[in-house]
């Protein structure tokens, strides 16, 4: 049974969130589209698997309602997510607008290559998910966008770049 909960007017609760959100560890992923609507890409850390035991493998990644991307994405019905490695954190930065796009175009300055859909994939990312859109639904500021993965590609080696404590990390074995 769902329980209804009053919203808070508690204004340091927002801060809050963020700060313990701040303590988790994400991978670093660009999303990316191609299509009748055009080529686009975003940043994102918010990413993560639904289910290995369907017809096809599916997973979810957040957009937010305003980036050019989700308009693209919600429009090609396509996407990429490009797991980053951790010495691409400039293409995560170009593609969050935190480094300046080369001549406006994000996807200047990394070497590009077309997944099964013709969607590009950074060409040694980590891992990059092909992914068809299955459904979304906008959640707060964001669209929650699931994807059934149609090819995967799997680098042989490297590290993920991960996002913690508002900065950048690698994962390392204990």
């Amino acid at each position: 049974m769902a329980v209804a909960r009053a919203m808070t007017n508690d204004p340091t609760l927002r801060d809050r969130f963020l700060d313990a959100m701040s303590a988790t560890a994400c991978t670093v992923n660009i999303v990316t589209t191609d299509g009748t609507r055009g080529r686009a890409g975003v940043t994102v850390s918010a990413m993560s698997s639904i289910s290995a035991d369907t017809d096809q493998p599916t997973l979810l990644v957040c957009v937010h309602h305003l980036s050019p991307a989700a308009d693209a994405i919600l429009k090609n019905r396509a996407f990429c997510v490009n797991v980053l490695r951790d010495d691409q954190s400039i293409v995560a930065d170009r593609f969050a607008g935190r480094v300046p796009a080369i001549n406006g175009d994000k996807f200047a300055g990394s070497i590009w290559a077309p997944m099964a859909s013709g969607v590009p994939r950074v060409v040694d990312p980590l891992a990059a998910f092909d992914c068809r859109l299955l459904s979304y639904q906008r959640v707060g500021t964001h669209f929650v966008l699931v994807g059934a993965a149609d090819d995967i590609f799997v680098a042989g080696s490297g590290k993920p770049l991960v996002y913690a404590r508002r900065a950048y990390a690698t994962a390392v074995p204990l």
